[in-house]
């Protein structure tokens, strides 16, 4: 990917930042990354390196809205958030809740943390979950009085649960 300023070098920097509920990404050589001052976070804003270090121009509505809501906690407004990026504490969760859907299914694939499993814990969870269900329907099966399905489920059950033990 060549660098978006230069068009010349292959690009080794990359950027994205978020303006007004709007991704802005510049992908970057080392070069131009220095010449437009990347490595000085606080004063670097992607929206000036894409005007060309011209301030970026706020609406006039804007500036008359005010912060907009804020955090009955930390004090953050949406003002803040947007220009820092992050939030002061854990309660701006819950008071910027309304904007933040749009915001965080734009930058990933929904806006719900599904957390993380390795491959190996991946397997052993599955089977767990199986085992679990197979232990439901033999309660259910014994309580109907189908022996010959409960016993099919019980062997079911333990081989499974060799499947465990093995790895």
């Amino acid at each position: 990917m060549l660098c978006d300023i230069c068009k010349k070098t292959e690009a080794t920097v990359h950027l994205t930042q978020i303006v007004e509920g709007k991704i802005l990404k510049v992908d970057m050589c080392e070069g131009c990354s220095k010449a437009k001052g990347v490595q000085d976070s606080a004063a670097f804003s992607l929206a000036e390196l894409l005007a060309g270090f011209a301030p970026a121009a706020q609406p006039e509505e804007a500036q008359a809205e005010g912060p907009g809501v804020q955090c009955p906690t930390c004090g953050m407004t949406q003002a803040d958030f947007k220009k820092l990026g992050r939030f002061g504490c854990a309660d701006c969760w819950v008071a910027f809740e309304d904007g933040l859907g749009p915001l965080l299914k734009a930058m990933h694939k929904g806006d719900r943390h599904v957390g993380k499993v390795p491959g190996k814990a991946a397997h052993t969870l599955v089977i767990n979950d199986r085992i679990q269900e197979l232990s439901e329907h033999l309660q259910k099966a014994i309580r109907g009085e189908q022996y010959e399905e409960a016993a099919g489920i019980r062997d079911e059950i333990r081989t499974l649960e060799a499947k465990l033990k093995v790895a």
